[in-house]
């Protein structure tokens, strides 16, 4: 008779039970469950003097760039007459996160203008690690991305009714004569004009898949070159909605008296904070980006002082996603690291940060979606950086709604934010940091760019002073701090925009 209310708390227990696994697991947003991770600092004698600095930030770091003698030419000319209207259509695919979206979207402008084809807005695939299904007109202005290429290409936000069939669904299905699937990296514009042309003129329509990195960064006629930088720094817009919510956290970063004391730690009630009104000068802020998520970490091959736990933890990570095949796995962590290929933690962001000379007054602004390790990997760099703010501190709730979940919308708002600080830094290379240096070169905007060698190598060395530090660290990062770089063959368009779309006057 006991058996009914016997398999009631038996399944109760077990409920109570899974209840309390997933509240545990959701508690770490870094580490799993299983996953016991001490996170210590790996300099503490840097630490402990970064923490002592004198206050007094030094007055050149905030100072613009000069004149260096480079301005942006998209235009040298009066703008070419569109040609008659094409019947033919190209589509693109796109995969990665915002910032290789966005260089596979300034391609793609340019293989229609070379196939004299209308683009179709780009697809972007749904991220496999954000799992993010934002679409362009969610991200970007899609009525100023057609009207600024007016004169350029022809933009259509979806095909006519007779090319309706012609899907991602469809080219899911089976092998399609419309899909080009064998464009290679790099390809020249020769190719496209070669292989993509007589597609175009059989069907009317070709669907380029995959296309991120489909076309060369060489050999193209200088107007297609141009057009590839005005779709990146004028056509390509972000949405009304990320403008405004970033314009809103530049204006508080600015604002020394934006919030009061007592609400530094309630964010929901910021509509009022941003007076405009405000007769104090506003203030300066730098922008770090902070790149040190699971994958990156667990690529990198480098040992980030988590112990044995990290290291298993990392090893499984890597097997999981990549079957255990990478390229730095070879190396050891001295030689990783003697040869700048680790990305730097917080606790050595923030030390680089120190050593240029920023003091604990510095209002610094945190572009980052998700660190490996949590709070416990970035307290160190609170506590050199105690006035640090990010999408969280600085927005409410109510203001993040729209983009919360949405990794490449929290990516817009970064990028959005740190286009318009004072300094930019970042901490390891990669799709973020290059696009932002492109633009800010484009902008003649102050971009310290990481040795990183020369930063592996001075935290190899363990009884380092604070001083040589310092000293190894200014010297080494006279000329990485915003100087226009020429770009050499085979280099991005959009890292380094000059020559080809600056002038030198």
């Amino acid at each position: 008779m006991n058996l009914y209310p016997n398999l009631r708390r038996g399944i109760l227990l077990s409920v109570l039970y899974v209840v309390v696994l997933l509240c545990n697991a959701s508690t770490s947003t870094s580490y799993s469950s299983s996953e016991a991770i001490t996170i210590k600092p790996r300099h503490l004698s840097l630490l402990k003097s970064a923490l002592q600095r004198p206050s007094g930030e030094q007055s050149d770091l905030w100072k613009p760039m000069t004149d260096q003698g480079w301005s942006p030419c998209i235009d040298l000319e009066d703008p070419p007459s569109l040609p008659d209207k094409t019947k033919s259509y190209i589509q693109v695919f796109l995969d990665g996160g915002l910032n290789q979206q966005r260089m596979g979207i300034c391609d793609a402008v340019a293989v229609a203008k070379i196939l004299n084809a209308t683009l179709v807005i780009p697809f972007l695939e749904i991220n496999p690690v954000w799992q993010d299904s934002s679409s362009f007109v969610d991200i970007f202005d899609v009525d100023h991305f057609i009207d600024a290429l007016k004169d350029d290409v022809r933009v259509v936000k979806e095909l006519p009714e007779d090319y309706s069939w012609s899907t991602r669904e469809y080219y899911a299905a089976a092998v399609r004569e419309t899909r080009v699937k064998t464009a290679p990296v790099h390809a020249s514009a020769q190719w496209y004009i070669e292989n993509v042309s007589p597609l175009l003129h059989s069907y009317g329509i070709a669907a380029i898949s995959p296309f991120s990195n489909r076309l060369s960064f060489d050999h193209l006629p200088g107007e297609i070159q141009r057009l590839r930088c005005k779709v990146n720094f004028q056509a390509l817009r972000f949405v009304p909605h990320i403008t405004s919510l970033g314009d809103a956290l530049v204006s508080r970063l600015r604002n020394p008296l934006w919030r009061s004391e007592k609400d530094r730690k309630s964010v929901d009630h910021l509509g009022d904070m941003t007076n405009p009104n405000s007769r104090h000068e506003p203030g300066k802020f730098a922008v770090l980006h902070l790149r040190f998520d699971k994958d990156m970490a667990a690529h990198s091959a480098c040992d980030f002082g988590g112990g044995k736990a990290e290291k298993l933890a990392l090893a499984k990570y890597r097997q999981m996603i990549w079957q255990g095949r990478v390229l730095n796995s070879q190396f050891t962590d001295e030689e990783l690291r003697s040869q700048g290929r680790c990305p730097l933690t917080p606790e050595e962001m923030g030390l680089l940060l120190a050593a240029f000379g920023f003091d604990n007054n510095t209002r610094l602004y945190l572009a980052s979606h998700k660190v490996y390790g949590g709070e416990a990997r970035i307290s160190a760099l609170r506590q050199v950086f105690p006035r640090m703010e990010d999408k969280r501190s600085l927005a409410s709730s109510e203001e993040r709604a729209r983009i919360k979940g949405k990794a490449s919308l929290l990516a817009a708002l970064d990028y959005y934010v740190s286009m318009h600080s004072d300094v930019f830094i970042s901490a390891s290379p990669g799709n973020m940091h290059n696009a932002l240096v492109g633009h800010r070169t484009f902008e003649n905007l102050k971009t310290i760019r990481p040795n990183m060698a020369l930063i592996g190598q001075l935290f190899l060395n363990k009884s380092i002073t604070w001083v040589d530090f310092q000293q190894a660290i200014g010297e080494g990062h006279v000329n990485r701090q915003g100087q226009i770089r020429l770009r050499k063959p085979k280099q991005s368009i959009y890292t380094y925009p000059a020559p080809d779309c600056m002038c030198h006057v």
